[in-house]
């Protein structure tokens, strides 16, 4: 597939009329449905914010590539837009964007399509070719220039091609015959390189593209593996990487890097390869990275080596924490609203608890639940200790979950989530020592850590330390904490329900906001609980940002442009569903606003599902779970109330938007 093919000409936009970033965004995703490549516009500008969230995709020279991969694009194309003013677009370099490529690829893209993006990717670090895009009047102009482009680059790729063919043979040919003098292009310097972003789409390959054409220019060899989304391309072999002076790792996610043991090596973040490829490739060969000493498993893929790029002990840790709660969360949704089900048929005449229709559906969601601290625990020692670290970890969660498996035996409690949580951290730093202790084994006994020395290892000593330290210490905690919650007066308890709903919006999804639903999620397994009173304050919460944007975007529509409008209306059942992240795209554009109105309102509605003593037996459903609360009506009418008064704040403090779309809006 070339180029040419996703570049949809009646979607180029020549003259593009937004001078901000979001309605940039908005117009070319308008433009985009208008030709029929997306579906559903309020997705795919969620995943254009989110990727925004993660870091620019404004990359400087005036150029921008903003791109998502989801269900709601039906066939992969690119969005070619021209600003002749120039929109802040918040680009690393500080500079207006005056060129726009909007990428949209669907969930499902096969290679041709990745490989075209990424071709195309590669294509817009040349220098030339954006100035005469920045001229370009017609669309016919824009294809005629990246066919002109693409051309001549497949010519330079075969050349270069045959110029690595034949240095190879000549490297062959000089061990063979060990010679004193190598051929003149063996005498070139040769570095390893590895680039690879989040979505894998665009930032990828242009990192690759500006490695290479920077090391021709300075007469250095070099060999770019690239992560995509097409999978690895081009893997660096073990002779590569003996062969290299040094390894260049531009990354933004996780590579394989224990291969790199003993090289020195540089690790920056994927931009700087797109921006600093003179610099990386300079450092390599001065041999200014430090080396690099793996762990001694095949399997590791930690992309931290340079100190200023290790990322900080908070972060590492709460990484490791959503990759346990991401991974616990079906079990959460799906056996939490199963056993609320079961409640529910409970209620219904001539069922009964006895009933074999209650017993089914309770058990099937007990189940599922009883996993939850054994998933959580499997997954942040994952996340810590990679795949051997998941038998300690899941064994760490089980036994923090059951009566019995403590020095001090409890038959009222259990060490739960906490102990769970913190046996999780224990079990993957207890793999991490185990492979630097192993690290030096005899190649020959390589095979015996994964399968016989890690899993027996770590067993034994998460099973001790869970046994004789963490579930006793725990338990009484759990316990305790319980005891508090339970009696505590009523003040007491709507402050407390004030504090979980306004977690859940501060960052919609982020840290505070898994905090607080951990939280609930902790008390209603730990006490065995039916009724949910935290999970009232939480659910409560989480739904009122995306109500209120809902509100505020129908009642006061000149404060908004088309797209938000119709984003907002899919907020009305996002909110409803208890999906706090559907306020992401707006907060990612107006923050002050929306997350502070969000807050005032969320914290209200959490304090008066306290206030009025609502209890909700399921831990997921927004409005489909309030059918299970002991006071429905009560915490549906929080739920408004608090969604009412943000947005109100919302409305009120937003100004109108001249791009709004209607005829009779005044600037």
């Amino acid at each position: 597939m070339k180029i040419q093919d996703l570049l949809i000409k009646d979607a180029m936009i020549m003259d593009l009329k937004a001078t901000t970033k979001e309605a940039a965004i908005d117009e070319m995703i308008d433009r985009y449905a208008q030709v029929g490549v997306i579906t559903d516009k309020a997705d795919y500008k969620t995943h254009i914010m989110q990727r925004e969230a993660e870091s620019t995709t404004g990359i400087g020279d005036g150029i921008a590539m903003p791109h998502a991969k989801t269900d709601s694009v039906k066939k992969a194309a690119v969005l070619f837009a021209k600003s002749n003013a120039g929109v802040d677009f918040n680009a690393l370099d500080g500079q207006p964007v005056h060129l726009f490529f909007m990428i949209a690829a669907p969930a499902g893209a096969n290679n041709e399509h990745l490989q075209a993006l990424a071709a195309l990717s590669s294509l817009l670090i040349n220098p030339a070719l954006v100035a005469s895009l920045k001229k370009a009047d017609t669309p016919d102009q824009v294809i005629s220039l990246f066919n002109d482009a693409e051309a001549k680059k497949e010519a330079e790729d075969a050349k270069d091609e045959q110029e690595a063919a034949a240095t190879q043979a000549a490297v062959g040919t000089a061990d063979a015959a060990k010679s004193a003098e190598p051929a003149a292009d063996i005498k070139k310097p040769y570095v390893v390189a590895v680039t690879a972003c989040p979505t894998g789409i665009a930032h990828t390959y242009m990192a690759e593209a500006a490695l290479k054409q920077e090391a021709k220019k300075m007469g250095v060899d070099i060999k770019v593996e690239t992560n995509g989304s097409e999978g690895i391309k081009h893997r660096l072999t073990a002779s590569d990487i003996d062969r290299a002076v040094g390894v260049i790792v531009a990354a933004d996610k996780k590579v394989a890097m224990d291969r790199f043991s003993g090289k020195h090596l540089i690790n920056r973040p994927v931009i700087d390869g797109i921006n600093k490829p003179h610099q990386l490739i300079e450092d390599t060969l001065a041999e200014r990275g430090p080396i690099f000493h793996g762990s001694g498993d095949d399997s590791a893929t930690d992309a931290g080596t340079d100190d200023e790029d290790k990322q900080s002990l908070g972060r590492q840790i709460y990484a490791s924490l959503m990759n346990g709660i991401s991974n616990m969360l079906p079990f959460v949704v799906g056996g939490g609203i199963i056993m609320a089900l079961s409640f529910l048929l409970e209620r219904i005449p001539g069922v009964g608890p006895n009933s074999m229709i209650f017993t089914f559906t309770n058990g099937l969601g007990s189940a599922a639940f009883n996993f939850l601290v054994p998933i959580l625990a499997a997954y942040i020692a994952e996340a810590i200790g990679d795949r051997p670290a998941l038998l300690p970890g899941f064994v760490a969660g089980w036994m923090a979950n059951n009566v019995g498996f403590s020095v001090i035996a409890s038959k009222n409690g259990v060490a739960g989530f906490l102990g769970g949580l913190v046996g999780g951290f224990l079990a993957g730093l207890t793999i991490l020592v185990l492979k630097r202790w192993f690290k030096h084994l005899p190649k020959s006994l390589d095979g015996l850590k994964p399968v016989f020395i890690f899993p027996i290892l770590s067993l034994l000593a998460i099973g001790l330390m869970m046994y004789f330290i963490i579930n006793p210490i725990f338990t009484a905690l759990n316990l305790a904490l319980i005891g508090f919650l339970e009696n505590m007066g009523t003040t007491n308890t709507i402050l407390v329900g004030t504090i979980l709903g306004g977690m859940m919006a501060i960052d919609m999804g982020g840290p505070f906001n898994k905090a607080a639903y951990v939280f609930s999620i902790g008390v209603f397994t730990a006490s065995k609980q039916t009724d949910g009173r935290w999970m009232a304050a939480v659910m409560a919460g989480g739904m009122v940002p995306p109500l209120a944007i809902a509100l505020a975007t129908t009642i006061w529509p000149k404060k908004w442009t088309p797209a938000e409008r119709t984003s907002g209306l899919s907020d009305y059942l996002l909110g409803l569903s208890f999906i706090t992240e559907g306020a992401i795209p707006f907060a990612a554009a107006d923050p002050l606003r929306i997350i502070t109105s969000s807050i005032i309102g969320a914290a209200i509605a959490g304090g008066l599902t306290q206030a009025m003593g609502v209890n909700v037996p399921a831990p997921h459903g927004g409005i489909f779970a309030s059918l299970l609360a002991n006071k429905p009506l009560q915490f549906l009418l929080a739920v408004v109330i608090g969604s009412v008064i943000s947005g109100v704040i919302l409305g009120l403090w937003k100004k109108n938007r001249p791009d709004n779309g209607l005829d009779e809006v005044k600037a």
